[in-house]
C-alpha cells in the first residue's frame, strides 16, 4: 500500500494534551504508518489548554477565514500547524474563538462536560474536511479515533460523498475505553443538515432516540467501512452491533508492533 494517503481525525494527540490511549496511539501509529512509506495527515482540535508558543503553533494564513454555518450561526475556521520533529510530522489545529479559545478540551477545569460539544464536535469535523479540499490532498482512508470525531464517517459518506476529494475515500473508525455523560442535545439532527446530508439522513439520527456515548458510536460506525477497536474493553453493546452489522472489524492488538502491522493489512483491505 505504499504511496497510499491516510487522513488521521481524532481529538487527541500527544504530547499537545495529557497521554491516553487515544492521544498515544493518535501520536505514534501516523508516525509508523510514515515510516511504511505512506503520506499522512493528522488533525486535532485546537484546545485552549495548549499552550502555543511552547509547541511552537502557528497559524496558516492560506487555509484560514472560512465560515462554516452551523444552527444558522456563522463560525469562523482558524487552521494552525505545529510538527513534532522527532516524528517529523506535522499536525493541524482546528480552531475557533468560540468553540476551542479560552476552552480547557472536552471538559472544562472542572471535568465538566461542555453543554455544546456537539456543535463543537461538527465544527470540528467540517473544518477538518474544508481544509481537505483546499489542500486539494485526496486521502485513500480515514482513519478517525475517539469519539469528538464520530461524525466524521457520516460527513465523509453524505455531506462530502460527491466532492473530489472524498468521494472514493474509506473510512475506518477506532473504538477505544471511553464515554461521554452529557448526551447530545435533542436538536443535533438538525444541526447536522448539510449537503447531502437530507432528509434521510436526519430521520436515521433522529431514530436513534437520545444521542448518547452508544448511539454516536452506532451512527460513526453506520458509515463506516471497517472497525479498529483501540482497547481490550470497548463498550460490549456497541461491539455486539458491529457483529450483528457484520462490519469488518480488527481486534484489539496490545503488541504496538504488531498492531501497527495488522492495521496497514486492515488498511489495504478496505481500501481495495
Amino acid at each position: 500500500m505504499s504511496q497510499k494517503k491516510i487522513l488521521y481525525i481524532t481529538q487527541e494527540i500527544y504530547p499537545y494534551v495529557d497521554e491516553t490511549p487515544i492521544s498515544n496511539t493518535s501520536r505514534y501509529l501516523p508516525q509508523a504508518i510514515q515510516e511504511k512509506g505512506m503520506e499522512i495527515r493528522a488533525f486535532m482540535p485546537k484546545y485552549g489548554s495548549i499552550n502555543e508558543r511552547r509547541n511552537q503553533l502557528h497559524e496558516v494564513i492560506r487555509l484560514s477565514g472560512m465560515n462554516l454555518i452551523i444552527d444558522d450561526s456563522d463560525n469562523s475556521l482558524i487552521i494552525k500547524v505545529a510538527s513534532i520533529q522527532s516524528a517529523r510530522m506535522q499536525v493541524y489545529f482546528i480552531d475557533n474563538e468560540d468553540y476551542f479559545q479560552n476552552r480547557e478540551t472536552l471538559v472544562d477545569k472542572n471535568g465538566e462536560e461542555y453543554d455544546d460539544n456537539e456543535e463543537r464536535s461538527i465544527f470540528f469535523v467540517r473544518g477538518v474536511m474544508e481544509t481537505i479540499k483546499k489542500l486539494r490532498w485526496v486521502p485513500d482512508v480515514i482513519h478517525c479515533h475517539g469519539w469528538f470525531s464520530a461524525l466524521a464517517p457520516l460527513y465523509v459518506k453524505k455531506g462530502y460523498k460527491d466532492d473530489p476529494c472524498f468521494k472514493d475515500t474509506k473510512v475506518i473508525y477506532s473504538l477505544y475505553d471511553e464515554t461521554f455523560k452529557k448526551p447530545f442535545n435533542k436538536n443535533i439532527a438538525e444541526k447536522l443538515r448539510f449537503d447531502g446530508i437530507g432528509e434521510p439522513e436526519i430521520d436515521k439520527v433522529k431514530s436513534r432516540g437520545i444521542m448518547d456515548y452508544q448511539n454516536l458510536m452506532k451512527l460513526a460506525v453506520d458509515f463506516s467501512d471497517g472497525v479498529i477497536l483501540g482497547s481490550q474493553d470497548v463498550d460490549p453493546k456497541v461491539l455486539q452491533y458491529i457483529k450483528d452489522e457484520k462490519i469488518d472489524y480488527l481486534p484489539y492488538q496490545p503488541d504496538f508492533e504488531k498492531s501497527v502491522d495488522e492495521i496497514e493489512s486492515f488498511y489495504n483491505k478496505i481500501a481495495e
